[in-house]
């Protein structure tokens, strides 16, 4: 039943993701325009600019990650994808995939590294891969997305699913990336720079976040550290079904960026444990798929007076006396 419901949200989600844009509200607290419909925005600023790279549509450059820009974070236009098709090797890692999800982008030293994910819904036989680039502006002649290959990938025989990566580095300058949905939840290997893959003789990927309760309902992880905690974003919930949608963004925290992460009220990610800051609220539903960049997040939802259409949000965070964040 799984199975069918995920392909049923998959087939929604292809229909809306090249529906016609409307504005929300954004920083500024103006509204965004433009072209809106990012699916699990990964949101980065660089040289005055916003960018947002988003999962891919099969029907655009055969699914790859898309990229928007603004210059302003509020007016946003269409700025291709990374690149002109799914790279083969991926077809043979995991058979089937049609685009690609939820990219992240981080830099480091004079280099851009982008994640993302390769899988199919309702499978865990998923990959994370890495492409790296010197610039993020599609008009600089140095341009250039080149596939750096593997990162991670889990098999029918794990009990862990490889996508949504999140990377964050620690107070040392180690790299950790964070990922994880259903299955057994949010894992975590480390990394290394330069090359930005996964570092060598790791055991199983550690355990960050668990809800307990079948069928595991959280994804997306995306790490800050802020003040000598490190803060793990998940997502809750259900994605992809339009105006059925039920995601939600929730929060926990912890002193060592291996966890163990706890919400406000002290319990534990491993047992369930979250604090939730965004809901679905008048037209937004289901917001999530979250991405943050300084005091910004960045999110979709799913449209309720444009049937359902996905929408990308960039909304401020704001960091109370006790630490935790909230949606300002």
């Amino acid at each position: 039943m799984r199975r069918i419901q995920a392909l049923l949200g998959c087939l929604f989600l292809l229909a809306v993701l090249t529906a016609a844009p409307s504005a929300t509200a954004g920083p500024g607290g103006g509204e965004l325009t433009g072209d809106l419909t990012a699916h699990d925005p990964a949101l980065i600023r660089d040289g005055g600019q916003w960018y947002v790279f988003s999962t891919g549509d099969e029907r655009i450059a055969g699914g790859t990650i898309q990229l928007r820009k603004s210059g302003d974070g509020r007016r946003w236009s269409f700025a291709g994808t990374v690149f002109e098709r799914i790279p083969s090797w991926l077809s043979s890692e995991v058979p089937g995939v049609s685009n690609l999800w939820a990219p992240e982008v981080v830099k480091h030293g004079n280099t851009f590294y982008l994640y993302y994910a390769a899988s199919t819904f309702g499978s865990n036989r998923s990959v994370i891969a890495l492409a790296t680039n010197t610039t993020l502006d599609p008009g600089n002649p140095a341009y250039r997305w080149v596939d750096r290959g593997l990162v991670q990938r889990s098999t029918t025989t794990d009990d862990y699913n490889a996508i949504d990566p999140g990377v964050v580095t620690d107070g040392q300058g180690t790299p950790w990336l964070a990922f994880g949905s259903f299955w057994s939840g949010i894992r975590m290997i480390r990394l290394q720079w330069p090359s930005g893959l996964a570092a060598p003789n790791q055991a199983t990927p550690l355990r960050l976040a668990d809800r307990r309760v079948p069928p595991n309902a959280i994804e997306a992880p995306y790490i800050v550290s802020r003040g000598g905690w490190y803060y793990l974003f998940v997502s809750f919930d259900f994605c992809c079904r339009g105006t059925e949608s039920t995601y939600k963004i929730a929060v926990g925290r912890s002193r060592s960026v291996t966890g163990p992460y706890s919400d406000q009220a002290g319990k534990p990610m491993l047992e369930g444990g979250g604090t939730v800051i965004l809901s679905s609220a008048g037209r937004k539903i289901g917001p999530g798929g979250q991405s943050v960049s300084g005091d910004w997040l960045a999110h979709h939802y799913y449209d309720a007076d444009a049937n359902g259409a996905v929408r990308l949000d960039i909304r401020q965070l704001s960091w109370g006396s006790n630490g935790w964040p909230s949606i300002r």
